[in-house]
């Protein structure tokens, strides 16, 4: 029964993320790139999505670190390592210029995805076949 339940919260947890993503216009690649564009056509109002998501996470954060365990049970695990290292740097520009190129990141790909988007379509086969070279070149974790 426990694990239906956690089955139905993640679902549910993923459908109000891809409701928020389409509310706020994160799914929409044309809304990136005008606020990704300050030099022209700027529009400023994802200023206020991006912090309302860094407020969330604090709080969220906040509670994962007075945890032990999930919330519905299981090992809770967060990351030890706070360094700024190599892979992280290059991972980071590699994601920013994606971005910056198709007006589209993971979450709000999927959800573009889901309405049909071709755009989507082609930018969600690139990142998954960008996680398997990483995978099978960079993490040794073999597939």
């Amino acid at each position: 029964m426990r694990r239906y339940f956690n089955l139905y919260s993640q679902y549910f947890i993923g459908v109000l993320f891809g409701f928020g993503l389409i509310i706020s216009g994160m799914s929409n690649p044309q809304k990136i790139l005008n606020f990704l564009d300050i030099a022209g056509n700027w529009d400023p109002s994802l200023i206020f999505v991006m912090g309302g998501a860094v407020v969330v996470g604090l709080g969220g954060f906040y509670l994962a670190s007075q945890r032990t365990e999930a919330f519905f049970g299981g090992a809770l695990h967060i990351p030890g390592r706070r360094d700024i290292s190599k892979p992280l740097v290059i991972g980071s520009v590699i994601f920013g210029a994606g971005w910056g190129i198709a007006g589209l990141c993971p979450g709000p790909a999927i959800v573009a995805l889901g309405a049909g988007q071709v755009k989507a379509l082609v930018f969600v086969l690139a990142m998954l076949a960008g996680m398997a070279l990483c995978n099978r070149f960079f993490t040794g974790h073999k597939q």
